[in-house]
């Protein structure tokens, strides 16, 4: 159940009117990387999680829950920016309403070219936001990344963060309200702190690598080729031990034509540094699919209710409760 507080999350302010810098920031309202996005991402990555990961599903809904907080202060900046310009397109009865707010008819034409840029953004919303990026593109569906795997999905969200803060960054440059700026700055530290929080919970998950549930080929996780002529760039990526610590390192394939035609299109590859038997691997497969199966199994053998009321712990209830006739 949703519950709106009617007071902003953070105070947001404008100085003035900026309509040019309101069409910019409608990249964080219906943008691929802006406030919805991740709001209906981590709402729909939840679902998977709300039975076998009760205290994962209450991490994805708060997020979730601030993202549309977010969403609401991106909304009301927006319109802030445009104040006077909503008004003065309900002005019908002027021949030329915009013409009393903005500074001549310099200020006239960056208006019309906004519009132009944007249609919908003036002509269609008459002052307010639109589900669109900066550029008018509807918002999309596709931008939302859910997998039912919470080591896939919080990796997913930890990217989101980083190009949400990276836009709000960038966005930074193109305004100097100071009272705007504050509000993006505040809108970005969120971003970073999401990002810790998406971390932390993946790290409760162990283990957590390699995503998912199958290991890789030991016969092809350690191989790098180099795909690339003249001077050849060297580091911890494709050199020795890399991520794996004693006894793993890379094996490094500086004539990948070669190594193809010599192993048969790699069917034949018998690396010697992968640390891990196809055996080993198989094991490894077998005991990880039955703690996961087992994970999810364990809080859903006989689910009958989402909810208990009140709800006092973050599990979900296996039998309803019984009412009296």
């Amino acid at each position: 159940m949703f519950h709106h507080v009617k007071e902003l999350q953070f105070n947001a302010r404008v100085s003035k009117p900026d309509p040019k810098f309101a069409a910019l920031l409608l990249e964080q309202f219906g943008g691929p990387n802006g406030e919805l996005k991740a709001a209906m991402q981590y709402f729909t990555q939840s679902f998977a999680a709300r039975k076998p990961y009760p205290d994962k599903y209450d991490l994805l809904m708060d997020i979730a829950t601030e993202e549309f907080s977010h969403l609401e202060i991106v909304g009301a900046t927006i319109t802030m920016l445009l104040d006077g310009i909503n008004g003065e397109l309900k002005d019908a009865a002027s021949a030329s309403p915009i013409m009393r707010l903005t500074q001549g008819s310099t200020g006239k034409e960056d208006v019309l070219h906004e519009a132009l840029t944007n249609p919908a953004f003036l002509v269609e919303t008459g002052g307010g936001p639109s589900v669109t990026n900066s550029q008018g593109v509807p918002w999309s569906g596709t931008y939302v990344n859910a997998n039912g795997d919470l080591t896939v999905d919080l990796r997913s969200n930890m990217a989101a963060e980083s190009r949400a803060k990276i836009t709000y960054e960038y966005l930074l440059k193109f305004t100097e309200d100071p009272f705007v700026r504050e509000t993006l700055r505040f809108l970005m530290t969120r971003e970073i702190a999401h990002f810790q929080m998406f971390g932390a919970a993946l790290e409760t998950i162990q283990p957590n690598f390699p995503p998912g549930v199958l290991q890789g080929d030991p016969r092809h996780t350690h191989t790098y080729f180099n795909m690339s002529n003249g001077a050849d760039a060297r580091g911890p990526w494709n050199e020795g031990q890399g991520p794996w610590g004693s006894g793993e390192s890379w094996e490094y394939v500086n004539d990948p034509k070669k190594h193809i035609v010599d192993t048969q299109g790699e069917i034949d590859h018998r690396p010697h540094n992968a640390g891990i038997t196809e055996d080993q691997v198989k094991e490894k497969n077998e005991s990880l699919s039955r703690i996961r199966s087992e994970e999810v199994k364990a809080k859903t053998a006989t689910p009958t209710q989402w909810s208990s009321y009140p709800q006092e712990t973050v599990e979900s209830p296996m039998k309803p409760q019984q009412t009296q006739p």
